[in-house]
């Protein structure tokens, strides 16, 4: 990550909420891109050393991603984005959870609303998560499971690729 761009990871146990905001060096419209198209997503949507796949994706109102994030030994974990609402370029929301690869959802793993918001700074792009889980036990558990490490390094992929794509 470049030293010099904002990275807010904030815990609020009291509302249950994580609010991430992440500076890249990159027009919004290409970063908007590259959370919203599966072929840009399964280039960097999971922390170094694992990798993405897609098995289906609907970015719309009612729209789902499901995908796989990938250890190097092959061990797969897969989730499942619901897209809520959707204003192209300026945010969107849905519902993220773990499932099966058919897309089942895994009752004993959380589950979260997640509100994203692409914000334009001319030649830089702000993009704020608001996280919301349905208790402080839930908010705990993917705070254990290395939610705040797994982001960072997650987006400094995403640094790597909109670099890669802007020039």
């Amino acid at each position: 990550m470049k030293n010099n761009l904002l990275f807010d990871f904030i815990v609020d146990k009291n509302k249950n909420t994580l609010t991430i905001k992440r500076e890249f060096a990159a027009p919004r419209q290409l970063v908007w891109d590259a959370y919203t198209k599966s072929d840009l997503l399964n280039q960097w949507f999971a922390p170094k050393p694992m990798t993405t796949k897609t098995k289906s994706m609907d970015f719309s109102k009612g729209g789902h991603w499901i995908y796989a994030m990938i250890d190097p030994d092959g061990t797969e974990y897969w989730g499942r984005m619901d897209y809520v609402k959707i204003n192209p370029i300026e945010y969107y929301s849905g519902l993220d959870g773990f499932c099966d690869e058919n897309g089942n959802l895994n009752p004993e793993l959380p589950r979260a609303v997640w509100d994203v918001s692409f914000i334009d700074k001319g030649e830089h792009s702000i993009v704020e998560n608001v996280v919301t889980y349905n208790s402080l036990n839930d908010i705990e558990t993917v705070i254990n499971m290395g939610m705040e490490e797994g982001m960072k390094s997650t987006l400094e992929r995403l640094d790597d690729l909109l670099n890669k794509l802007s020039n």
